[in-house]
């Protein structure tokens, strides 16, 4: 009696997960390429991910910086692939069963994707474009999972019940049976095994899933690069001019002398690193534009070449982060190179009510700076040169914001696109919607680097070293303590401005036991440091950095 074939079970669950998981890394790996040939940061991991930077409350964000330091971006995408794992994992669970579903969960991944890229900044046509071919990918992979996965042996249909095509996976037909030959069926329920002893289906569904990871584990890195090469090379082609106003020689005596103080200029390698870009934007300077506009007079547009044949100004200047904590690292010194801003708002001439500048940079995010800070005389730049080359792209190549006497949040916007003259009242800049004050001179700080916190001295000479800081006030004196007894004068290494931090040392004869060291420091104004402990929010750490240690 011939019935209709016992229907096949349904396939292992752990099938579903890896086609999931092999079809959105396809996507990755397909948008990575796609955005590089297109050149905008549209890669669907980066518009996702900045639209979560964007979005996450400001007390997961200082303390993703408190935990990670600079890697933060790096802790945020590894956070957000292992989120999209179990997506795509459900996703392709879904797909086995039902494949409409599957590709449901496809769309709907690729909508957040066209979503997140078409809301940065500055999008065009191009930006979605990733996202898109990068969903039709994975789309397509899921499909021909399914229709290669292995089967399993087939049972009666009481064992399953009546179920239909569309919740399991069709068999594929059989072959017509030979005469003479034994026919699979006869087998009481066997697979038919591949050279291997592996059921054919399921060799051809793992190479293709794994194949697909591999090959996005190879197109995501290598999209990445082959952009971030095009924007190298176009960087080590810029020639920076000469300086119509070149920094001051450095005093003599900069450097307190002393192993394991931090040294006067920061190397580039070495400066700290602290935005909301994911990752780094890649911009070549023929595709760069500045616009100052909003409320002023003459409206002013500048290409990269325009920037560069204007007159430079070289000065050293001290940057630091607000997310600095006391005795922290996020605070460099370097030798920069750029056009005075002053100059170039003297010719757009602002109204008398625009008392804040917006900058923008090209990834969107915004600072708010007093129009008021960039005209009062300060070296106030717009830097193309950082230590004697192009600013390197990580630090805002081509162009960023450099302005001594204020925490960067308010002031030192890298990938820099825009100027608009604007007030306070009408605009709150990106850290300032996140509860950070809209004004945000920097602190008079002070730092130990030498010895260590916890380390184990003999007794005797130690010498005691670090750096102090109050940019555009300068820092007048610095003393320190042991185990609360007597402030002590330390002596001050020489500076070429006010602008920059001071190395300073203090002589210390050093008895056995425990000990605690704290460092205070007053800047030129006549105010000393406060010991009042608060963190970063809203304007910046405060308190005396203090550290433990032991001499036998």
């Amino acid at each position: 009696m011939t019935g209709r074939p016992a229907p096949v079970k349904p396939p292992k669950q752990w099938y579903g997960e890896l086609a999931g998981v092999a079809a959105t890394a396809l996507a990755l790996g397909v948008g990575e390429l796609v955005a590089a040939a297109t050149g905008g940061p549209s890669a669907p991991l980066v518009a996702v991910g900045g639209v979560a930077v964007d979005a996450a409350p400001t007390p997961v964000k200082e303390f993703a910086v408190t935990l990670f330091y600079t890697y933060d971006k790096l802790a945020l995408q590894a956070g957000i692939v292992l989120v999209l794992a179990v997506f795509a994992a459900f996703i392709g669970a879904l797909a086995m069963r039902r494949l409409v579903y599957g590709l449901a969960g496809v769309a709907v991944f690729g909508m957040i994707g066209v979503l997140a890229s078409a809301t940065r900044a500055s999008a065009t046509w191009a930006y979605p474009l990733p996202t898109v071919i990068g969903a039709l990918a994975a789309a397509g992979l899921l499909v021909l999972l399914r229709r290669t996965l292995p089967r399993r042996a087939a049972v009666s249909a009481p064992d399953l019940g009546d179920t239909g095509p569309d919740t399991n996976v069709v068999a594929q037909e059989a072959p017509t049976p030979v005469e003479g030959a034994r026919s699979p069926s006869s087998d009481a329920g066997m697979s038919v095994m591949d050279g291997a002893g592996q059921p054919p289906g399921r060799r051809r569904f793992l190479a293709l899933a794994v194949g697909a990871i591999g090959a996005a584990a190879v197109a995501v890195p290598g999209g990445r690069r082959l952009w971030a090469q095009r924007v190298a090379a176009a960087r080590a082609a810029v020639v920076l001019p000469s300086p119509s106003s070149p920094a001051p020689p450095l005093p003599a005596e900069v450097s307190a002398g002393v192993p394991g103080a931090e040294s006067f200029v920061t190397r580039n390698a070495d400066f700290y690193r602290i935005d909301t870009a994911l990752t780094v934007p890649q911009m070549e300077p023929k595709d760069w534009r500045l616009r100052v506009h909003g409320r002023v007079k003459r409206p002013l547009t500048l290409t990269y070449e325009q920037l560069l044949a204007r007159p430079m100004v070289e000065r050293y200047i001290t940057l630091a982060c607000v997310s600095n904590e006391v005795g922290g690292e996020l605070v460099g010194n370097a030798r920069w190179l750029g056009v005075p801003i002053k100059d170039l708002l003297d010719e757009v001439e602002p109204d008398g009510g625009a008392d804040q500048v917006v900058s923008r940079s090209v990834d969107g995010y915004t600072a708010g700076t007093p129009t008021a800070a960039l005209r009062d005389g300060r070296d106030a730049l717009l830097a193309v040169g950082m230590n004697g080359e192009p600013l390197p792209v990580e630090h805002g190549f081509p162009v960023r914001m450099v302005v001594p006497g204020l925490y960067g949040y308010v002031s030192a916007t890298k990938w820099l696109t825009e100027l608009e003259l604007s007030r306070f009242s009408d605009f709150s800049a990106y850290w300032v919607r996140r509860d950070y004050a809209a004004l945000a001179p920097v602190k008079t700080q002070s730092r130990i680097d030498t010895p260590a916190a916890g380390k184990r001295l003999e007794q005797g000479l130690v010498m005691v070293a670090g750096v102090a800081w109050a940019q555009h006030r300068g820092v007048s004196a610095v003393e320190v303590r042991v185990d609360d007894g007597p402030w002590q004068q330390a002596q001050l290494a020489a500076v070429p401005s006010v602008d920059t931090w001071r190395q300073w040392s203090w002589p210390w004869q050093a008895t056995p036991g425990k000990h605690r060291l704290q460092v205070r420091a007053t800047d030129n104004t006549g105010q000393v440091q406060t010991g009042r402990v608060h963190k970063p929010l809203p304007d910046g750490a405060t308190g005396r950095h203090t550290i433990e240690l032991t001499v036998t």
